[in-house]
């Protein structure tokens, strides 16, 4: 059986964090604020997996409201995710992913984020597909305030 799962994340900007976008650290002067290391690929990634596999989302999974989430690698929370719905029965086929933003510039980095998204997976590569786009100046991804990203991901069952 193949199931599909849709997912979705988006942080705000802020000063004093690092830019984390699919396990990979961003030259940017600004990073993400959220709980964890707010990965926005890895969230959306986590999310459709657990869509796909009907176990919730990444809220229930890892709450903020528990300080062991606190500044947790995002890359860490995908793995369990990942081990979540193998037991479940499920394998991850491949997913798609669309960064928003209008700076910096993603294109650059999407192959380092497609690498480590990849090879934390145990996925051959080509399992994932990122692309990055801009929000034409609208929204608060457009005004620069933040990024967004949505994820299908494509589930076996085992």
């Amino acid at each position: 059986m193949i199931r599909v799962g849709i997912g979705y994340d988006s942080h705000r900007f802020v000063e004093g964090r690092p830019l984390v976008l699919g396990g990979v650290t961003i030259p940017h002067p600004v990073g993400l604020a959220g709980h964890s290391d707010a990965d926005p690929v890895a969230h959306a990634l986590i999310d459709a997996m657990l869509g796909a596999a009907a176990a919730g989302d990444i809220g229930r999974l890892f709450p903020d409201t528990e300080s062991r989430w606190k500044d947790a690698d995002s890359m860490v929370l995908l793995r369990k995710a990942n081990e979540l719905i193998r037991a479940r029965g499920y394998a991850l086929l491949q997913a798609d992913l669309t960064l928003i933003a209008e700076q910096p510039r993603l294109a650059p980095h999407l192959d380092a984020m497609a690498n480590a998204l990849t090879g934390l997976l145990s996925l051959p590569a080509g399992s994932i597909s990122l692309k990055a786009k801009t929000n034409e100046l609208m929204g608060f991804v457009g005004r620069g305030e933040g990024i967004a990203v949505l994820a299908v991901a494509t589930l076996e069952s085992r």
